[in-house]
């Protein structure tokens, strides 16, 4: 039980670092509330899911193809920087009210699906997350227990998604139009600042 709990807070400190998923559950939660922050996180969690399996079945490797890697930068540097555009543009739209049109879930569950599995990083860090985790605990235990140990990594996973998005639509209700405007427009920078990382890491690529 203890060996369970560790990896959910393993699961807890792996989705808490800020970065682009977190920004854009920040920016949903905000604009829309709790729900399409959380099916975002959703999203993003279901590609992580796609790269564990990578990890787990060792076709990882086909990702450090060159063209590849330069692919998932420029579509990451596209994905974000689109998404970091359009958060800024709409925070003029932002109201405190319950009757302005929402985006559908579905759009917001792919926006993070995504936006997760165009992050080269995300494969870098369960590669060297999950493998390692992986590789540790395949020493000592027998299969049952490693499926048990990565569903109590994403059940720290899906624990942080759901404190995300109740902290998202929580300060959409008592946040002012403006400060909510502000945190929006930071968001959307944030995630633009990302994308053109992503687009130097393809220039380098690409040129250099």
């Amino acid at each position: 039980m203890n060996a369970i709990l560790g990896y959910i807070i393993l699961g807890l400190s792996l989705a808490a670092p800020i970065g682009p998923i977190n920004a854009a559950q920040l920016d949903k939660g905000i604009k829309n509330g709790f729900w399409h922050a959380w099916i975002l996180g959703l999203g993003a969690a279901s590609a992580d899911i796609f790269y564990i399996l990578l990890v787990y079945f060792g076709l990882v490797h086909f990702l450090e193809i060159p063209f590849l890697k330069t692919f998932l930068w420029l579509f990451g540097f596209f994905v974000l920087c689109y998404t970091g555009i359009e958060s800024i543009i709409k925070s003029g739209n932002i109201q405190n009210d319950r009757h302005h049109k929402k985006e559908s879930l579905i759009k917001s569950f792919f926006s993070g699906f995504f936006m997760s599995l165009s992050n080269p990083l995300t494969i870098l860090f369960w590669l060297g997350i999950y493998g390692s985790v992986l590789a540790n605990a395949a020493e000592k235990y027998e299969t049952r227990m490693l499926i048990i140990y990565s569903m109590a990594i994403f059940s720290g996973i899906f624990l942080w998604d759901i404190t995300m998005a109740f902290m998202a639509s929580s300060a959409r209700k008592y946040l002012t139009g403006f400060l909510l405007r502000c945190i929006s427009v930071i968001s959307g920078l944030s995630l633009i600042g990302f994308g053109i990382y992503f687009g130097f890491q393809a220039f380098k690529l690409l040129f250099l």
